[in-house]
């Protein structure tokens, strides 16, 4: 008889946890550091802006139990935590909604939507021809792309809202010879630089500016030439790799999952797809029309044609949100349902089984949002503030600005808010830049490019773990992808703002 060989053990690769374990641990960390970091407070003006050299110690008064339940209820709160006349975020408080209850419902809106959508057949076929007729002009479509979603995000913060086009943009990129990641960063890259190089975004620019007593259009040349700039090398360093992974799909950070590259078009696979059908065609222009009506529901026009941060909404202008969002997408769902004759049957259960495949993505802007209410409750973003004030006192001009982007990087991971963070930060840093013989309007800059670098990757933010999940691309998948262009922004903006600094 022969004797059997032991068998070798096979060596378990390691694989990079999912989104929403990353979220936990985060969620884990800084509830831990929260004990060691000393919790404090500024005091703070009619408006809720925190007052220059008024910052002092103050206990948090949460004892162990009341940490532990902070932590328990993260997740609760990230959906719908309101926050309280104290600042204080709770699920049984009184005040304004601090969770992200909205974006939430978006998500799952979305989700149903495009999922309805697909089931028509219309996106495959129109996606497949416009692919057809784009194989050997792939660059000039992401370009496109990415030029649209940076304008918008200079323009008005356009961010989150983004989340509503991977159902569109990754069959695209796939279909064209890419891999998810060049779809991923089009979105992610395109939209941050944008909001990074904010130029009259109400959200950022303008809340920053009126935080520092300047008008929105003070530093407007710096940021324009800044977001000229910054995009062109965005646009270039994503075409670039996509350009590498479609002559090589080897060389993808990502792979491919099945049936990504069953469509894909190339010059070797030139087949023309089937015409579309009349009802494709009204699914699709439903499709358009929808799309095109969220970005003009979004954007305040009076505060981006005017330049005035306090300007009267015109007439025509909506307003709207998240809430009205996740409603305008149900209701497009079951328009096009009704376009495609679905049936009632087929819709419900078509409706549903979308909503349940975009739950994933959902609870990770849940869980994002939760490690946002922990610092929060725990009062010690104030002590982070007051270290950036201490760090930057002191320095000439050009070493000022550069110092204003570096410390403020730390504060935009702890509050990804950009309206928030502004508003904590604006009335302390920019009386500072006087006695640095610095503009309050470079301040503003430094201080959203700070914000938009550190919003292109931290885990605590709903677009990148959101978009990364609908994606489904890994987290550290997408940290190797972008981490060469975010250090080349980052020696950009120091150039930029150091240089506008001292230049005036």
């Amino acid at each position: 008889m022969f004797a059997l060989a032991p068998e070798t053990p096979t060596r378990r690769r390691f694989t990079f946890p999912s989104a929403l374990t990353v979220l936990v641990v985060v969620t884990l960390v800084v509830w831990l550091l929260a004990f060691l970091v000393p919790s404090g407070s500024y005091e703070r003006d009619a408006a809720g802006k925190p007052e220059q050299g008024t910052y002092h110690r103050e206990p948090s008064g949460q004892s162990v139990l009341t940490r532990l339940r902070e932590l328990f209820l993260a997740p609760v709160n990230g959906l719908y935590g309101i926050r309280d006349h104290t600042g204080q975020v709770g699920p049984d408080k009184t005040g304004e909604l601090y969770g992200s209850a909205g974006v939430f419902l978006f998500i799952l809106a979305i989700g149903a939507f495009i999922t309805v959508v697909f089931a028509t057949g219309a996106l495959d076929r129109g996606i497949g021809r416009l692919a057809h007729r784009l194989r050997d002009r792939g660059g000039l479509l992401i370009a496109g792309v990415m030029i649209v979603f940076s304008l918008l995000g200079t323009v008005e913060g356009f961010a989150e809202e983004t989340l509503g086009f991977y159902g569109l943009v990754v069959p695209l990129m796939l279909a064209l010879g890419y891999d998810r990641l060049v779809a991923t960063g089009a979105i992610i890259l395109g939209a941050g630089v944008g909001v990074l190089c904010s130029t009259v975004n109400p959200f950022a620019t303008g809340v920053a500016s009126s935080g520092a007593d300047i008008s929105l259009g003070d530093g407007i040349m710096l940021r324009v030439l800044m977001w000229l700039v910054l995009t062109a090398v965005t646009i270039a360093y994503v075409i670039r790799y996509a350009r590498r992974v479609r002559a090589d799909p080897a060389r993808s950070l990502t792979g491919f999952r099945p049936g990504d590259r069953e469509h894909a078009q190339t010059p070797e696979n030139a087949d023309e797809p089937p015409p579309l059908t009349r009802t494709h065609q009204l699914v699709l222009i439903a499709v358009v029309l929808v799309f095109a009506f969220m970005i003009f529901s979004v954007i305040p026009w009076s505060g981006a044609l005017t330049g005035k941060t306090d300007a009267q909404p015109y007439a025509f202008e909506l307003g709207w949100s998240f809430p009205q969002l996740a409603a305008l997408f149900v209701a497009a769902s079951l328009l096009v349902g009704c376009l495609a004759r679905m049936g009632e049957q087929r819709l419900s259960s078509t409706f549903v089984q979308g909503v349940a495949d975009f739950v994933s993505p959902a609870l990770v802007i849940v869980l994002a949002r939760g490690v946002t209410c922990i610092m929060n409750n725990a009062r010690i973003t104030d002590t982070v503030l007051h270290s950036i004030e201490g760090a930057v006192s002191g320095a000439s001009a050009g070493l000022f600005a550069i110092l204003v982007f570096v410390v403020n990087l730390p504060l935009a991971f702890l509050i990804p808010s950009t309206s928030g963070h502004a508003t904590l930060a604006m009335p302390v840093l920019a009386p500072l830049a006087d006695f640095a013989g610095a503009s309050r309007a470079v301040v503003v800059t430094a201080w959203q490019a700070a914000s938009g670098w550190m919003n292109l990757w931290v885990p605590t933010t709903a677009v990148i773990m959101g978009g990364v999940s609908l994606a489904k691309v890994g987290y550290d998948q997408y940290l190797r992808f972008a981490w060469p262009l975010l250090a080349v922004l980052f020696v950009l903006i120091c150039g930029f703002v150091g240089v506008g600094a001292v230049v005036g």
